[in-house]
């Protein structure tokens, strides 16, 4: 390895966005990967499934791409894979339950054959490529969390992942301090640290406190209780089914992912609970109502989930009843808010009580607050910081907590995704950027839909279309047959036939024009009655409908 190699970090996702982590680590001709997760879409991206990071960078690098290495198995962090691993195949390290919720979507997508997934244990130290890598134990909201600490030839670069300090974890299983510490005694390079609640004072709440709130939520509910959360959340779903069978109470399961969550993690032996704790979903309508318990999907509002269909009364085998307890045992992401407070308007009005993040104690973060990240960067003593994982003001946010505890502000650095930032043993700079953005996934299509597609849409969506069909002579340029408007999503066209009739007049017009022109171009005729057509439209009705005019010749 050259003696003035230098290191890189260059974040493709999760900087300035809560979503679609990646961190590129390089030295040298060496990359490693950190995480690769997808992102739900924003409210304009119409028609949207997931987003996913621009992989440009590594396609181009492909070649001395090492491995890829994953801290948990949140989508966020995960979900970008069946979509990356089909363009480049490299070997994935992760933990148990991490790989194991991999594999689940490796299989859907098809991309499960020729990938090399290698499980790791927290302690462990594997080789990738020049790069010793070594797994930390971290407490998170789903088990088996790791940080990342990556020792390179110039020094460590730490990578909390998503953490936060539990002394009271479900699992039992703690957040390895001495390791961290360990690490900043030696010295760390570069800490890299979890921004989510920077802005919340104080310490995150134990996983356990919603352990105790299920416990006297279930100890004085006589009807049914429908307990809705993150299918990931294996700790709390361990938390509810215990408490159900405390109180004798029947569990059953609505929501594909969480069917899967479930089947996965007590497959591998992350969730243990008596067998006959669990009934059919057809099968609750035969139990008295206090006997039963059910965990559902759909805690953020999304509209097929399975909660929201139950409060619309459109799922097939749950309605909600008059004395149901719904607990709602999640926070709302940002942007969620309407769905969610419009799915707890339903529920009420279906005679349900429900319980909601507003109540304290139904949910907890799995991030850290403020007291929490300085402990986390005290205990790393980085030499430099960079604040990853959060919106923009959260990365300011953790670079003006960094400062308050001493880390000097000029090796502080809030990176947007796509910036490369170099380290060398001495020496910090931004160094150029590279392509990043966001892919957007739509239904098959990867990146087939971009900025003209989705302003296509909104038009679409927001006044209509107009088609208008003409036949024309081939030889004499004379309209034989139409024009015709078709109209969907601008106006009804019986309650408005005056105005059709008007824009076939238009279109006549224009058409007449063309032929006193001799304008035979089909895309000049096009243009020409859009033109028209649009200008009139929008006099009567100051609504601009896009217009698509279709020539036929016979």
């Amino acid at each position: 390895m050259a003696k003035d190699a230098k290191l890189s970090l260059i974040p493709l996702g999760g900087l300035g966005e809560i979503g679609k982590n990646m961190m590129v680590v390089k030295y040298g001709d060496n990359i490693l990967v950190i995480d690769s997760g997808l992102m739900f879409p924003e409210e304009e991206m119409l028609g949207i499934d997931v987003v996913i990071p621009d992989v440009t960078f590594l396609l181009e690098n492909r070649e001395i791409v090492r491995g890829i290495v994953l801290t948990h198995g949140h989508e966020d962090h995960i979900g970008a894979l069946p979509y990356v691993l089909k363009q480049i195949n490299v070997p994935v390290y992760g933990t148990k339950l991490t790989l194991g919720l991999l594999q689940g979507k490796l299989k859907e997508n098809n991309v499960a054959g020729g990938v090399t997934l290698h499980t790791v244990k927290p302690r462990d130290i594997v080789d990738i490529g020049p790069f010793k890598v070594e797994f930390i134990r971290v407490s998170h909201s789903i088990p088996d969390a790791v940080a990342i600490a990556v020792h390179t030839p110039l020094g460590v670069v730490v990578h909390t992942g998503d953490f936060k300090f539990d002394q009271t974890p479900v699992d039992g299983q703690i957040t390895d301090f001495h390791k961290f510490a360990e690490l900043g005694q030696k010295g760390t390079l570069v800490l890299m640290s979890d921004s989510t609640n920077v802005e919340r004072p104080g310490f995150t709440m134990s996983e356990k406190v919603v352990g105790n709130t299920f416990d006297e939520t279930f100890r004085a509910a006589e009807g049914r209780i429908i307990i809705a959360t993150f299918a990931s959340n294996v700790h709390r779903l361990q938390q509810a089914i215990a408490t159900a069978y405390k109180y004798d109470r029947k569990v059953a399961i609505a929501g594909r992912s969480m069917v899967n969550v479930v089947g996965i993690a007590t497959e591998l032996g992350y969730m243990n609970f008596p067998k006959d704790v669990f009934v059919e979903l057809d099968e609750i309508n035969r139990l008295p109502a206090d006997r039963v318990a059910i965990l559902t999907t759909g805690s953020q509002g999304e509209p097929m989930s399975a909660l929201t269909r139950m409060a619309m009364s459109d799922h097939r085998q749950v309605d909600i009843l008059p004395g149901d307890t719904v607990i709602i045992s999640a926070s709302p992401i940002p942007g969620n808010e309407k769905l969610v407070a419009r799915t707890i308007d339903h529920l009420f009005k279906q005679g349900a009580d429900v319980i909601y993040e507003s109540f304290s104690g139904i949910h907890v973060s799995g991030h850290p607050s403020q007291e929490e990240l300085k402990m986390m960067l005290n205990l790393c003593k980085p030499k430099y910081f960079v604040p990853v994982h959060g919106e923009f003001r959260h990365l300011i946010k953790h670079a003006n907590l960094a400062v308050e505890i001493g880390v000097p502000r000029k090796n502080i650095f809030v990176a947007e995704n796509g910036q490369v930032l170099e380290f060398g043993k001495n020496s910090a700079r931004m160094n150029g950027r590279v392509t990043a953005g966001r892919v957007l996934v739509d239904g098959l299509g990867v990146g087939d839909v971009g900025n003209i597609v989705l302003r296509d849409r909104k038009q679409l969506s927001q006044d209509g279309i107009l088609i208008v069909v003409v036949t024309i002579d081939k030889e004499s340029g004379q309209v034989v047959a139409g024009p015709d408007i078709v109209s969907r999503g601008f106006v009804y066209v019986r309650e408005s036939e005056e105005l059709m009739e008007d824009a076939k007049e238009k279109v006549k017009a224009a058409l007449l024009k063309c032929e006193e022109k001799g304008i035979t171009e089909w895309a000049s005729i096009k243009s020409n009655v859009r033109e028209a057509t649009s200008k009139y439209l929008y006099e009567k009705t100051r609504r601009r409908p896009m217009i698509l005019p279709i020539i036929m010749e016979v």
